[in-house]
């Protein structure tokens, strides 16, 4: 039986119903949050990985430290065959007068096994002990850089976000923009075409939308860019994340006083740990190089057993050996006095690190705060400027129709405006990143802020490159047909 009705295979209905059959049945692209790529990152980043795996070699590097204090044993064995052959001749009268040859010769042959066994304990050992100390110290210090490169990573990951999102919205309003100015610039076509204006507010018009459409263009290079930066972060790729809910609270970071977060960065930084660490470290330098002045003093025990087949020998010989021994040195070259001074200079140039280290880590805290702080203001000020941007656009909108204003003055408003709109994603945006460097450079960046940071993320906003310009791209017609203005 034919079909009620008949489409042509090419035709743009058949095209829109196969559309929809296709959109009804695939599933649907969760949208990717915050924690979820933070999480991907946590796994997958080869930075982070890297750090994990240098924290393992360190473990492993205090077990080869510990194992200098453990008792040492070894143990040697052979087995082996013995052939000899010897021979002698006798020269002048003194042979024949024996009645003897002038040669004799003789030869033994034999198989014998050894084995030996050697056991040392350490008794006293400064330098083994104070290199098991400093590994300790060292493992310790990796832990600190592993919390560093994973604080750091959490910062990355959503500084990363955060900047697709602002690209985003700068996008919105440089398409927006495009738009808005487009429609202008028909309305001078217009407007020339019938003779209320001249050329010139044509070639404004048109020089303007030039501009917006290649910010436009930049704004969506930007975007591409940022998707690529996150992928990076985590070498997983996202079709779309969600956006930012518009009622994000802007608040002064708690707590409000800057000398709190100060305390609270000189207690838990990582950066500043890690500095302290590197003192501790240089000290066992020290002791390690002092301890080169000391004697040492080993338990040892040796047994020897031996065998062979010999005709003449029977059984077998063995040999035990327990005692004490001990080693004073007296004199090397200087070098143990010169590697003393070597780590003197070397612990105190750690500390001078920990100071500048904690210096820097106060400024950075001190900036911070009063940048998060500038953020709230900025951001209330950025939105009051897109309502005194929007009522200028109006009013000078109006004053082009009485004939006040030109059109020069409308594309300015216009470009004022959606600057404002810019400006404003740009500054909720670098609050948000402000406040999370904030917690980064006081050491309280953690999972739980990210989580705390992800409530304000929408699945119902989602930002994905996969986005139809067929309506933004409003310069795809234009370049080769551009309204043209009759002559005069």
């Amino acid at each position: 039986m034919s079909p009620l009705i008949s489409l042509p295979s090419r035709s743009p209905l058949r095209h829109a119903i196969s559309l929809l059959a296709v959109a009804a049945f695939a599933p649907a692209v969760q949208a990717a949050d915050l924690l979820t790529i933070t999480q991907d990152a946590l796994t997958h980043s080869a930075t982070l990985n890297s750090s994990r795996s240098t924290f393992k070699s360190t473990e492993a590097g205090q077990d080869v430290a510990r194992g200098a204090l453990l008792p040492q044993i070894s143990a040697t064995g052979s087995a082996y065959r013995y052939d000899t052959l010897s021979s002698q001749s006798y020269a002048g009268s003194s042979a024949a007068q024996a009645g003897s040859s002038g040669t004799s010769s003789s030869g033994e042959d034999y198989n014998g096994t050894s084995l030996g066994v050697n056991v040392t304990q350490a008794l006293f050992d400064a330098t083994n002990w104070y290199e098991y100390q400093q590994s300790k110290k060292q493992v310790g210090q990796q832990a600190l850089q592993l919390e560093i490169d994973q604080q750091q990573l959490l910062y990355d990951v959503s500084e990363a976000y955060f900047e697709i999102l602002r690209a985003k919205e700068v996008l919105d309003a440089r398409q927006a923009q495009e738009k808005a100015i487009g429609r202008q610039r028909e309305q001078a076509n217009e407007q020339f075409n019938v003779g209320l204006v001249a050329i010139t507010d044509v070639n404004e018009a048109q020089a303007a939308f030039d501009s917006a459409r290649a910010q436009r263009i930049a704004a969506k290079s930007d975007l591409q860019v940022s998707f690529e930066a996150l992928e990076r972060l985590t070498g997983k790729h996202y079709d779309s994340i969600e956006g930012l809910d518009s009622d994000l609270p802007i608040q002064p970071p708690t707590p409000v006083r800057r000398d709190e977060w100060v305390e609270i960065a000189l207690a838990s930084s990582p950066s500043i740990q890690y500095a302290q660490a590197g003192v501790g470290l240089a000290e066992s330098g020290v002791d390690i190089a002092q301890a080169g002045h000391l004697p040492t003093l080993d338990a040892f025990a040796d047994y020897s057993y031996a065998n062979n087949d010999r005709d003449e020998l029977r059984g077998h010989n063995e040999d035990l050996q327990i005692g004490v021994q001990a080693n004073l040195p007296i004199y090397s070259g200087g070098s143990t006095s010169a590697s003393v001074r070597e780590n003197t200079y070397t612990l105190e140039a750690t500390q001078y690190d920990f100071e500048d280290q904690r210096r820097f880590t106060t400024q950075q805290v001190r900036s911070l705060f009063a940048q998060v702080s500038n953020d709230v203001e900025s951001v209330e000020a950025q939105r009051e400027a897109i309502v005194s941007s929007r009522s200028a656009l109006e009013a000078t909108r109006a004053g082009y129709e009485v004939g006040t204003r030109n059109i020069v003055d409308v594309l300015d408003a216009e470009q004022s405006l959606y600057e404002s709109m810019s400006d404003y994603a740009d500054a909720r945006y670098t609050y948000v990143t402000d406040l999370l460097q904030l917690r980064q450079q006081a050491g309280v960046l953690n999972l739980d802020v990210i989580r705390g940071t992800n409530r304000w993320l929408l699945d119902s906003n989602p930002v994905s490159l996969n986005m139809d310009d067929a309506d933004n791209d409003m310069g795809a017609e234009d370049i080769g047909q551009r309204p043209k203005p009759p002559q005069s």
